[in-house]
């Protein structure tokens, strides 16, 4: 039966029970023991398992060494469900204590299967919303890996914290305004249009374009972020009229 099958005090239960299984097998060194629930079918076992992880993690000092020893061997496993379940173990001590945690996402970026690294990608996001210094620190290095998909991933992945902090990537975004592959580019137009609809983080985003040098790609990107106004109008701060207006004021007054 899934998780969402079960009745609210029947799946608190099994949180219970799957938090206490964890534990156990962090206390008694046998990482392997947390197969179960890592490599569940179920994207929420996986989910309560990693969320408990991280709990066990903070809440357990005494157990720290047994949770990374365990996330090490899971990280690797032939099955690709239990290696994306441990990235986003590592995820939820990241938010706190990234750099214990960072290589799990310097071998995730590349594995070889797209949920894994989808699974680094939302790791960087919660990571970089609370953590952002060492997290955006990080993420400026892959800015211009040979690998365009590890571009494109670290582009995506940073996006969360620009949705509130707009300021803090866009120097980040800036480095891959001349990227020459269509998916890099197409996330970063994304990207700049996610992080600009936000109360308070047009104008940023708007000032910060000016300054950028490959014309082409602003206009693509200023006709996201009016669009995005549209998409998005039930959780847009402006109307996209308002975005409109404001982005011609931003870009058309230099024309006169």
């Amino acid at each position: 039966m899934a998780f969402y099958d079960l009745s609210k005090a029947d799946r608190t239960r099994l949180v219970q029970k799957i938090s206490a299984a964890l534990e156990a097998a962090f206390r008694e060194g046998k990482g392997r023991a947390c197969l179960r629930y890592f490599k569940d079918a179920d994207t929420y076992i996986r989910k309560t398992a990693y969320l408990a992880t991280g709990r066990i993690y903070f809440e357990k000092p005494a157990l720290q060494g047994s949770v990374l020893k365990a996330l090490q061997q899971l990280a690797t496993h032939k099955e690709y469900h239990v290696r994306q379940t441990a990235v986003n173990a590592a995820g939820e001590i990241g938010k706190k204590d990234f750099k214990t945690v960072q290589l799990f996402f310097d071998r995730g970026l590349s594995d070889a299967h797209h949920t894994v690294r989808n699974a680094v990608i939302g790791s960087v996001k919660k990571m970089g919303e609370v953590n952002p210094v060492p997290v955006l620190k990080w993420a400026k290095r892959y800015l211009h890996h040979e690998d365009k998909e590890i571009r494109r991933e670290i582009c995506h992945g940073i996006e969360l914290r620009g949705r509130t902090h707009p300021e803090d990537i866009l120097p980040l975004l800036k480095e891959l305004q001349f990227d020459k592959t269509a998916r890099v580019r197409n996330t970063l137009v994304h990207v700049l249009g996610q992080i600009a609809y936000k109360k308070g983080c047009l104008q940023t985003v708007l000032t910060d374009l000016k300054t950028w040098e490959n014309s082409t790609l602003v206009q693509d990107a200023l006709k996201e972020i009016i669009d995005v106004h549209n998409r998005y109008k039930d959780f847009a701060a402006l109307t996209q009229a308002a975005a409109r207006a404001m982005v011609t004021a931003c870009f058309d007054k230099d024309k006169k």
